[in-house]
């Protein structure tokens, strides 16, 4: 599990954030390949990293192993926490690792079995489009891709029942007119939107986010990194609408320009933080 290597986005203005030393328990939510649950447990503080991919799990069991007992990890979705906790981290999202194993098939850059799925349990996407009625997967690609053309992709993703990324690709080609294509590639949205669906990713934002007021002790940071605007908008009014909760980061803390020219998917990412007062 080695090569689970993913770039670690945000990671000194998290750690500025959550404030990690000795006695403090900080739940990851999304361990990954363990590089945030590093930085916390070099400050001091107990970690209990989660994450639903066992590969991610085995690297960063080996990774963070010289930390002994201030380490747990666990199998689940960050949804899963429980408290009472000094901290939550969520960075949101796919991991570099993921996108990058065809087998995964997260990406529309390389042919892949059509997956998506962050663990190995439960429906794929390919899985997805054959289940849904086409009027309900139009919706999942409108509302949580923000494609404009998901009804005429819904239709051709019906018609052409495509079980590899490649296959996908050409159906949303074949459903965009040419003239549509713009800056991100025509496939961007769709496969944004299936990935939500397939992993339930909204739906286990609403219920870790709802959790934050009893989760967290007083005083107690919540740390949450989304890399779109769904996302995003969620944390931001949950912190704002939040009387438990108070906002530290009146806008969203995004990469400096030379994190960004280093890994050029922190980009769209951004952190907000919120800390809980009663």
């Amino acid at each position: 599990m080695a090569d689970f290597q993913h770039h670690t986005v945000l990671l000194t203005e998290t750690v500025n954030l959550l404030q990690p030393q000795a006695g403090k328990v900080i739940i990851d939510g999304t361990l990954g390949g363990g590089g945030h649950a590093e930085a916390l447990l070099e400050a001091g503080a107990r970690v209990i990293g989660i994450d639903r991919d066992p590969r991610a799990l085995e690297a960063a069991k080996g990774r963070l192993q010289r930390f002994g007992d201030r380490f747990t990890a666990q199998k689940g979705d960050y949804a899963s926490f429980t408290g009472p906790c000094d901290g939550v981290l969520l960075d949101l999202g796919v991991s570099s690792p993921q996108l990058d194993e065809p087998a995964r098939g997260f990406s529309f850059q390389t042919d892949g079995p059509l997956d998506m799925r962050m663990g190995d349990e439960g429906e794929t996407a390919a899985e997805l489009i054959e289940r849904l009625e086409e009027n309900d997967l139009a919706d999942v690609i409108f509302q949580k891709g923000e494609e404009r053309f998901s009804r005429r992709i819904a239709k051709q993703l019906k018609a052409l029942k495509p079980q590899t990324t490649f296959e996908a690709v050409e159906a949303i080609k074949r459903a965009v007119p040419r003239k549509s294509w713009g800056h991100l590639h025509v496939a961007t949205r769709t496969f944004q939107a299936l990935r939500i669906e397939v992993n339930r990713e909204l739906e286990q934002l609403e219920t870790a986010l709802g959790k934050l007021p009893t989760a967290l002790n007083v005083g107690g940071v919540a740390a949450i990194i989304s890399f779109h605007s769904l996302e995003d908008r969620l944390v931001k009014h949950t912190f704002r609408d939040s009387a438990a909760l108070e906002p530290l980061t009146k806008k969203p803390i995004t990469a400096s320009d030379e994190e960004t020219s280093n890994n050029p998917r922190a980009r769209s990412a951004k952190l907000r933080g919120a800390r809980r007062v009663q």
